[in-house]
């Protein structure tokens, strides 16, 4: 007997081993072989996936798996039980964004796993390889031994194959995504958010994210140690950090791969990997630019709260409805019109009405005014993160809107990080974090819940950005980082290198409600803004969101009224995006063109350094002579002096393929607007 239980348990310990032996290739490679996949098992049963480009290590072998709150981890004793391929080829186009069409080549591969044990579960990874980029995902099948999944933790890893400085900022510390970029050794990195981007030493750039974050926690990333980093994902005050009954798949996780900081963001990968259209007609979404009762709160010149310094008064928003419709505005934000401010409002919102504007605000007779201007009210619902009360009222508030013809709400999550108030699966409410799974069903619940209303949806303080708007195309833009407000209140403001990291950085992800164009570049207190007036100009072409504000005062844009101009003319919805140059926090310059005329524009900034950057106009339509509005540095512009507000207005005709020089002062940008030739 006691030969028989020896024979037993060594055949136990060899069946990693054996299976090994006998795994199937798995093995992929995108359409142009530029990228391959490889997944295999170690000795103990260990799942591994690399990634390689052009033959040279990405990402070396890496584990994948899961811990459970209450079952055995999935993790080791695997076996590669099947291996099926395919490839795809199509493309579809873009309601609105950066480019209309965007074509969708890939070539999948489905890895389904095994356990050598008792339990026998399987788990299924599905990896889609392009030639910029790899997206996999885990699929948990319908199964006896795993039905209700209850997630303690991802075990994925990331062991990136060369050295690599990292542009990250930290998760999970009181402020949200409020934080500068940090560049250091991948060493150095703590605990990330994505997106995450690295440029190895041999050059490459690697930005990892996640792509269709739905039902779900966020996934940050960790150093563990040298260059291998691992998933983290955001917890729940529930216990498991995901709760999910099988079938589900998870979100994808996203590695952006390209030789250059420009493929990083011409890269379509986080929109290929999200669901198509899921709303139908959605020709009700209006990109536009508005204004707004909103810079004046951060100047401390208004306030939210009623008294006399409040800024939602009938008297005030009537004559910001006059000056949208005199300057060409789509729209007008109006902050602080409904009752509830007054309230100890902050992480807390159980004072918030969303349907009770406050009595010097008269809300039907403002919708009607503004209508008879061409111009929309801008909806706001701030919840001070109390998103249980939000879901009580959203559905009559959202009811309101649509009679009143709002067609877009600004919605707001302020509170410390962790501060959250959900309502869970059974009823009760709990303090999550902004990137957990309670975040994650709620803003698709808002999301939903307006688009029956054909209402669009802008978050602050949101969950991250992973292209949802391509399902969900009434989800028009986000913040999510630090945006101009941080220039009014000095904590401290925002640096010049700030959007040239946020382009290789938080803009992969998505959209975001920055809100450039404070031409007075005055803060609170009348602190200088860390930037030019020409820089101001050119991130409305840098930082794409399909809704842009103008949010200064009415007075300081009548004392610029040059480069105003460029602010009243650059539209929001684009046919072509390319970026011409640029590195990580250094500098970037876009060119794109109009989806609604022939007209191409141009958006250059810089960090702290002046630089001078030669662009060929190869990008201009063939055949066609344009006019250059250009609006640059003028003079001994620099963001550290009176200088700052020095900027050069000129005409040049040009054609496709003539060059430019860009002149970009410290802390400047240049923005072109090319108009094409009616001849």
């Amino acid at each position: 007997m006691k030969i028989v239980v020896h024979l037993l348990s060594a055949l136990l310990f060899l069946l990693p081993a054996m299976a090994q032996a006998q795994t199937p290739n798995a093995s992929v490679t995108s359409p142009g072989n530029v990228l391959s996949v490889q997944v295999t098992l170690d000795g103990e049963g260990h799942a591994n996936y690399a990634i390689s480009r052009l033959g040279r290590p990405v990402i070396a072998p890496s584990r994948l798996g899961f811990l459970f709150t209450d079952a055995p981890q999935l993790f080791r004793n695997l076996q590669i039980r099947t291996v099926t391929r395919a490839t795809s080829d199509t493309s579809w186009n873009q309601p609105w964004g950066e480019r209309t069409t965007i074509r969708n080549r890939y070539t999948e591969m489905r890895v389904q796993l095994m356990e050598v044990t008792s339990l026998h579960r399987l788990l299924v990874v599905v990896f889609r390889v392009y030639d910029d980029g790899v997206g996999f995902r885990y699929e948990f099948p319908d199964q006896p031994n795993l039905k209700t999944v209850n997630i303690a933790e991802e075990l994925t890893q990331f062991a990136v194959a060369e050295p690599a400085t990292a542009w990250w900022c930290e998760a999970f510390e009181s402020n949200r995504e409020e934080y500068l970029y940090h560049r250091t050794p991948i060493a150095e990195i703590g605990i990330a958010q994505t997106p995450l981007t690295l440029k190895t030493a041999s050059g490459l750039h690697i930005a990892f994210h996640e792509a269709a974050l739905v039902d779900y926690a966020g996934m940050n990333i960790a150093k563990v140690e040298g260059g291998l980093l691992k998933a983290v994902l955001t917890p729940s005050a529930e216990g498991p950090k995901v709760s999910r009954t099988a079938p589900f798949p998870t979100p994808w996780r996203t590695l952006q791969i390209s030789p250059d900081a420009a493929g990083l963001y011409m890269s379509n990968l986080i929109l290929n990997l999200n669901e198509p259209n899921a709303l139908g007609d959605v020709s009700w979404v209006k990109p536009r630019k508005y204004v707004g009762i909103w810079w004046g709160m951060h100047l401390d010149e208004q306030s939210w709260n009623a008294g006399p310094k409040h800024g939602a008064t009938t008297a005030n928003t009537m004559k910001m409805i006059d000056f949208a419709a005199k300057n060409g505005f789509g729209g007008v934000l109006v902050e602080g019109w409904n009752t509830g401010w007054d309230s100890d409002w902050f992480g807390n919102g159980s004072g918030f009405s969303f349907t009770q504007p406050y009595p010097d605000f008269d809300l039907p007779r403002l919708a009607a005014y503004a209508k008879s201007k061409h111009v929309v009210l801008i909806g706001h619902h701030e919840t001070g993160a109390n998103a249980a009360h939000y879901e009580d009222e959203m559905g009559a508030a959202f009811d309101l809107d649509q009679r009143l013809g709002i067609d877009s709400v600004k919605t707001g999550y302020v509170a410390d990080a962790g501060g959250m108030q959900a309502r869970g699966t059974d009823g009760k409410v709990r303090f999550e974090w902004h990137e957990g799974q309670a975040s994650a069903r709620h803003h698709l619940r808002v999301v939903i819940e307006a688009a029956k209303r054909h209402i669009a949806i802008d978050a602050h303080e949101p969950i991250k950005d992973t292209g949802l708007r391509r399902t969900y195309p009434n989800w028009v833009s986000r913040e999510g980082q630090r945006g101009m407000e941080y220039n009014a209140w000095g904590v401290p403001k925002n640096p010049p290198e700030h959007e040239a990291n946020l382009v290789f950085t938080r803009m992969l992800g998505g959209p975001m409600d920055f809100t450039p164009g404070v031409l007075s570049l005055k803060g609170r207190g009348g602190s200088d803004l860390l930037s030019t007036v020409a820089k101001q100009l050119a991130l409305y072409v840098v930082i794409y969101s399909p809704i842009q504000m103008a949010p200064d005062l009415p007075e300081n844009y009548a004392k610029y009224p040059g480069p105003f101009q460029f602010i009243k003319d650059v539209p929001t919805d684009w046919s072509d995006t390319r970026v011409l140059n640029g590195e990580v926090g250094d500098y970037v310059t876009f060119a794109r063109k109009d989806r609604h005329s022939a007209d191409w524009y141009l958006g250059a900034v810089t960090d702290e350094n002046a630089r001078s950057l030669e662009v060929t106009l190869d990008f201009l339509d063939p055949g066609k002579a344009y006019t250059a509005q250009i609006y640059r540095d003028g003079p001994g512009a620099d963001y550290r002096t009176e200088g700052r507000h020095s900027i050069a207005i000129e005409t040049q005709r040009v054609r496709q393929g003539d060059k430019l020089t860009l002149a970009l002062a410290p802390g400047g940008g240049e923005a072109i607007r090319f108009v094409a030739s009616k001849r």
